[in-house]
């Protein structure tokens, strides 16, 4: 069964250290999205239908809302332990205006990138220090966050060259149907997903509103739901103690073992390891705030 040694949460999103030995479930983030290999078999992830190979040379870099799965390929009971990282755009932005950029749907090029030397060594260090550190400060977090990112994307996304980044075309406007559709569907993650009431809400058939919100949102409207349902899932979580049965009823499931599955087919682990594991670098009331605002 797949497990996580250590996750922590902040205000630069989620740094997970993930043992997974089963794929996921295709989904997506609105966040920006980095996966390292730190040990064990070499595996892979399926971004926009290719193969991205995670090795010790290659990591897999996904866009905010790119649609992903993770396709665990190595030899039967063999673990990937992978380090995962989910950015906050606005995080980055804080520390260098130009990597305001990483929420752009094309910000990263390609889905893979060639590690250097010098890069594998800075992962090391950043696994060993997460593993075996009984406190790391969020300061000392965030300095070691921030001198990773750029060390993996440094000589791959262009993130210095400013003239390259003005010619990145910006999302387009959001149709307003679509905007409404998503208003809707945040305004009740608990309900199970209806694709028809949506699209008789816009005014759209099942087929048109299908393609439209696609082209504007990069994923499906399921697969849009799933992300607020489960980013609501880490919300209560991280910000209550009331029972993880609670919880799943809370969101809508109608056992917690439907909860349990959902959560772990989209992370790899189930919601009381996620609780278990997890530290908080901010409070939560920001941290609500913080995540409801890139979601829109």
């Amino acid at each position: 069964m797949s497990s996580a040694v250590k996750i922590f949460q902040g205000r630069f999103g989620r740094v997970a250290l993930l043992d997974m030995n089963a794929p996921l479930v295709g989904h997506a983030h609105h966040h920006c999205h980095i996966l390292i290999k730190a040990g064990g078999a070499d595996s892979a992830f399926r971004v926009r239908g290719e193969r991205a190979p995670l090795t010790d040379d290659m990591a897999v870099l996904i866009n905010a809302w790119e649609h992903h799965a993770y396709e665990h390929e190595g030899p039967q009971g063999e673990q990937t332990l992978i380090l995962a990282l989910y950015i906050e755009p606005g995080w980055l932005a804080e520390i260098q205006r130009s990597l305001a950029l990483s929420a752009h749907p094309r910000f990263f090029p390609q889905s893979g990138v060639r590690l250097n030397a010098a890069t594998r060594k800075i992962t090391e260090e950043f696994v060993l220090e997460l593993w075996w550190a009984d406190e790391v400060s969020p300061g000392r977090l965030e300095d070691l966050l921030f001198n990773l990112i750029i060390a993996v994307i440094e000589s791959y996304s262009g993130w210095r060259d400013l003239s390259a980044l003005l010619k990145l075309k910006p999302p387009v406007a959001m149709d307003p149907r679509v905007r409404q559709a998503i208003a809707l569907m945040k305004q009740d993650v608990t309900h199970d997903f209806d694709v028809d009431h949506l699209a008789a809400s816009t005014g759209l058939s099942r087929a048109h509103f299908f393609t439209l919100f696609q082209r504007f949102t990069q994923v499906t409207p399921l697969v849009y739901a799933n992300v607020l349902r489960f980013e609501a899932a880490v919300q209560r979580l991280t910000q209550s103690s009331e029972p993880v049965g609670d919880v799943a009823h809370g969101l809508g499931f109608s056992a917690p073992g439907h909860f349990s599955r959902f959560f772990r087919a989209h992370l790899g682990i189930t919601p009381s390891d996620y609780r278990r594991v997890v530290n908080l670098f901010e409070p939560p009331a920001r941290a609500a705030a913080d995540t409801s605002a890139d979601l829109i």
